[in-house]
């Protein structure tokens, strides 16, 4: 699948964070700030922005919680697009690492 431009820092985050399973924006946001050391901080505004845009690109899709007590929780789900962009995006990134090595 190509795309036209390499996704932003938050976009990527998101979406891998979503590849290790369902969860709600304040999780990922909090598992962006661990994955990344804390070179990435997520905003609620960005959050919820993004996630809104994924939704309307079927990247991701909203599901409900089985969670007892948070059953109405909305979490975001990684589509099989979703995963196919992620993984184009590690591939591009993992070229640009090898490009930068050679030279």
């Amino acid at each position: 699948m190509k795309r036209s431009e390499p996704l932003s820092e938050s976009y990527f985050y998101i979406l891998l964070c979503l590849a290790k399973g369902a969860n709600h924006g304040y999780g990922i946001m909090q598992m962006t700030e661990r994955l990344s050391g804390g070179d990435v901080t997520i905003g609620s505004g960005t959050m919820y922005g993004a996630t809104g845009n994924m939704l309307k690109k079927g990247w991701i899709r909203e599901i409900l919680s089985d969670e007892p007590g948070v059953e109405r929780r909305r979490l975001y789900q990684l589509t099989e697009t979703g995963r196919e962009i992620l993984r184009a995006e590690i591939e591009r990134l993992r070229r640009m690492l090898d490009n930068a090595e050679g030279v």
